[in-house]
């Protein structure tokens, strides 16, 4: 990566400026788009701001997967008393969707994989699925299917159709 910096004044009507830092990264095969990271701290150095944008990626994706499957910053949530009081909720859930399917797949979790789109490693959607799983498994479950072998027609098609709902819910 090619990388430069230097400082600059950030200005915002009716407000005095103020000074930051910036860093320039650009991916000299041209395969990334350059990227641009602005520093409110004009004394930190280039490393620190790299490192602190670095470490706040898996902050970033858990946002992101609390947007996507629970509906923080959703349509539901119109005023900032929603927000104060959902979005902690949210948050939580998040939380324990992890701890569980943690607890259910503590070695590996399982992880659906796409003809067209191999993951490396689990996501949240693979946890939510497992999770999902086993409560509607533990409500929902025929008890003749508790107890059918799995190479039994019935028992594969119920199979296959839970599957299909954890993802797809």
């Amino acid at each position: 990566m090619d990388l430069t910096s230097g400082t600059a004044l950030w200005h915002r009507d009716g407000e005095a400026p103020l000074p930051i830092r910036w860093v320039l990264l650009r991916d000299p095969s041209g395969k990334r788009r350059p990227c641009a990271l602005v520093c409110t701290d004009p004394a930190a150095t280039m490393r620190h701001i790299i490192a602190w944008y670095v470490s706040r990626w898996q902050i970033e994706v858990t946002f992101e997967e609390v947007r996507c499957h629970l509906g923080v910053e959703t349509q539901r949530q119109w005023s900032a008393r929603a927000i104060a009081r959902t979005t902690p909720c949210l948050l939580g859930l998040f939380s324990l969707v992890l701890l569980l399917a943690y607890r259910l797949s503590p070695m590996e979790l399982p992880t659906r994989r796409a003809a067209w789109y191999a993951k490396s490693a689990p996501t949240f959607a693979d946890a939510f699925a497992l999770v999902r799983r086993q409560v509607w498994a533990e409500v929902n479950l025929p008890a003749a299917l508790q107890t059918a072998p799995l190479g039994n027609p019935s028992a594969l098609m119920f199979e296959l159709l839970v599957e299909t709902a954890c993802y797809a819910a």
